[in-house]
């Protein structure tokens, strides 16, 4: 699956993108996050305010308890705010 990146995020990951082949246990958002945070500080810095993370899998938002089956791709960003 290939996952987005987005300000903050992308920063703190220092990644904009990555193909990653999470393990069958991680079924939702929230474990996808989870999973996540297990790869290292940056990661760990990137997603330590999980309730903070936006998703959008597939390009439709989605909650952290969305199932993660058949996701093409899955992008990870911080709230927008206007302006």
């Amino acid at each position: 699956m290939k996952l987005v990146y987005f300000a903050w995020v992308r920063e703190r990951t220092g990644r904009a993108e990555e193909e990653v082949t999470p393990p069958p246990e991680v079924a939702t958002v929230a474990d996808l996050i989870g999973w996540l945070k297990t790869r290292g500080p940056e990661y760990e810095a990137a997603f330590a305010e999980e309730t903070a993370i936006r998703v959008a899998i597939d390009q439709f938002h989605v909650e952290h308890d969305a199932p993660l089956e058949g996701a093409g791709e899955v992008a990870l960003f911080p709230p927008m705010t206007g302006g």
